[in-house]
């Protein structure tokens, strides 16, 4: 409005186009072998070691369980010391000991990640713990492959950053 009480005159009847939209991000480039590059850098930290899976279970079973609390402990305190992210060895403990179910998705998606960091595809992931929740209590045949691939695994990211047999 105006000082005459007129109504003001638009200027334009379409208002100016908007900015033109930002540019698409780049995708992420493929590696050799078709996987995909890393988004963040790969760890630094010290190798774990190598663990035989028959003697893993062995001892799970002559302990009653009471060494895969241990198991869970090394290789997340090893897998964290080694990449600086993950759960650690007192948290995994400490998840073992009271709500242990949920260790096998936690292990195998922290094994997968290890994996992912370095670029390459996982050979497990948080869904390997399914093998260990839908068949662990028809005669632990669940629980063994979820272990055998999981201990696995691990083992294969370790031998590949140089890690040696005992």
């Amino acid at each position: 409005m105006t000082d005459t009480n007129e109504p003001a005159q638009s200027q334009s009847a379409v208002p100016p186009p908007y900015e033109a939209a930002p540019a698409a991000p780049e995708p992420v480039p493929a590696m050799a072998g078709g996987a995909l590059a890393a988004p963040y850098a790969a760890a630094a930290g010290p190798v774990g070691k190598i663990r035989s899976t028959g003697t893993c279970i062995l001892l799970t079973v002559v302990t009653l369980g009471v060494y895969s609390w241990y198991w869970y402990y090394k290789v997340h305190d090893e897998m964290k010391r080694h990449s600086g992210e993950g759960i650690g060895g007192g948290i995994a403990l400490l998840l073992a000991i009271l709500v242990g179910i949920v260790m096998p998705f936690i292990t195998s998606n922290e094994v997968g990640k290890l994996y992912e960091r370095d670029g390459k595809k996982p050979p497990v992931t948080a869904a390997t713990g399914l093998w260990y929740l839908l068949l662990g209590w028809l005669f632990l045949i669940g629980a063994i492959v979820w272990f055998v691939k999981t201990n696995g695994a691990l083992n294969d990211y370790w031998r590949s950053k140089g890690a040696r047999e005992d």
